[in-house]
């Protein structure tokens, strides 16, 4: 049996670690801009209202920066407009123990957490290049008759009673 080779598409990656905000908030901004293209994601972490955006946008450029200089380095044909963001995450990252004073000479204890952001870019193939790909490998495999097996018999399950109203009594008149 032949393998194809299929040529994988290259990804870019950029991180911010170490961010003074939890993980939650930051997944809040980065849900948004996962799948969309890079342009579009920029204008829409751009316009986005949360403290965390201005450090996603600059991840996000900073993921194209990597995809355009590696791109040169290694001879890779790159279009930088056909780029997506493939993945956007947000860990967590080493918590900070901190302590509140509380009533009657008590302290509380919190924890301030952090952030780790990643985003992977990717080439988005388009719809030539994806079937000159596939193509390839379904003309080099040999089909095979399915094996047929045999269906196991279920027992049918058992139904729950069901619950009688309770009878209303005869009003005399």
């Amino acid at each position: 049996m032949h393998k194809a080779v299929v040529p994988t598409i290259p990804e870019f990656r950029a991180e911010a670690r170490f961010q003074r905000t939890s993980p939650q908030k930051a997944k809040l901004v980065l849900d948004l801009i996962k799948g969309l293209r890079v342009e579009t994601a920029i204008n829409t972490v751009a316009f986005t209202n949360k403290r965390i955006a201005p450090v996603v946008e600059k991840v996000l450029r900073s993921a194209v920066a990597n995809a355009q200089n590696l791109s040169d380095e290694k001879g890779l044909d790159i279009d930088v407009d056909n780029l997506y963001v493939k993945t956007a995450v947000a860990n967590e990252g080493p918590r900070m123990k901190r302590i509140r004073p509380a009533p009657m000479g008590r302290a509380f204890r919190y924890q301030r957490r952090i952030a780790h952001i990643i985003i992977t870019v990717a080439e988005k193939r388009s719809a030539a290049a994806e079937a000159e790909t596939t193509e390839a490998p379904a003309a080099i495999t040999t089909t095979k008759p399915a094996a047929k097996k045999s269906a196991a018999k279920k027992a049918p399950a058992k139904k729950a009673a069901a619950k009688k109203a309770p009878a209303k009594k005869a009003v005399a008149k």
